[in-house]
């Protein structure tokens, strides 16, 4: 079993008594190398965590900044293929940061799960978030994960009830990502007070970190976040950024400013 960075990176928050800053980033938006730039700049910019979409044609879950996202990366040349190129690119000069691969499981299926999995792991990749498999499907990637130590990660929503949880969780791994609106990404602010009370009742059902995200938007709602849970997402906030065309500089400048928010939230 590898190492996986993802749980040793949540051990460490929790000794220095801090919230991540997890930052999603299209693979492949603008472009191939300008995507890879602004990916490698994360880390240095504060982020703890990477999320790295998948480009596909039909995001479901996305709302109008990411699907732009993915319609550029596409018209790019981006293909899952080259999203592992990408990453391997990366992990040339960072072994250390975790990095989930976030998408849709068209592309996964049509390489076949075995595949991806092996190919995910020697990119470096460390956790997979598939937005539409549900738990009931999930073995016939999960078992093809396991082997090389790479968690599928799972989203709830504020519509998973106590029935349909422990599906979810019994093959969740690495960290839970608790989607804090109805809707798609975007198009939205979370409420800290509702994510507060969805948190702690996370927290009784599993012993996973609970990451938050869809909703955060600036830094102050960042650092409401870390405030009670175990990680921030942030997204399609970058993703406009990013859609504005002015180059890695701005985008790393936001980006410092959601980790500073989310990493002095508790002091």
């Amino acid at each position: 079993m590898v190492l996986n960075r993802l749980n040793k990176r949540f051990a460490d928050l929790r000794k220095q008594d801090r919230a991540g800053l997890v930052v999603y980033t299209m693979a492949g938006d603008p472009d191939h190398d300008a995507a890879l730039e602004i990916m490698k700049g994360l880390p240095a910019a504060g982020v703890d965590i990477i999320e790295m979409g998948m480009p596909f044609s039909d995001p479901m879950a996305d709302g109008p900044a990411i699907q732009l996202a993915a319609q550029r990366s596409l018209a790019a040349g981006g293909s899952l293929g080259r999203t592992l190129d990408a990453l391997r690119s990366f992990r040339k000069d960072d072994r250390e940061t975790p990095v989930v691969l976030m998408g849709y499981y068209n592309p996964i299926y049509a390489l076949g799960p075995a595949t991806f999995a092996a190919q995910a792991s020697a990119a470096g990749a460390d956790g997979v978030i598939v937005v539409d498999l549900p738990p009931e499907e999930a073995p016939e990637l999960t078992v093809h994960l396991a082997e090389h130590g790479i968690h599928l990660i799972f989203l709830t929503a504020p519509t998973t009830d106590a029935a349909r949880l422990p599906a979810v969780l019994e093959q969740a791994g690495g960290f839970l990502y608790y989607v804090s609106i109805t809707g798609v990404t975007g198009t939205a602010s979370a409420d800290e007070k509702v994510v507060e009370a969805a948190v702690k009742r996370l927290r009784q059902q599993t012993d996973l970190p609970i990451a938050v995200g869809f909703g955060i938007n600036s830094p102050e709602q960042a650092a409401a976040i870390a405030r009670v849970a175990d990680a921030a997402v942030v997204g399609s906030a970058v993703v406009k950024l990013i859609a504005d065309g002015k180059g890695p500089g701005p985008v790393l400048e936001f980006v410092r400013a959601l980790a500073e928010g989310v990493h002095s939230a508790r002091k």
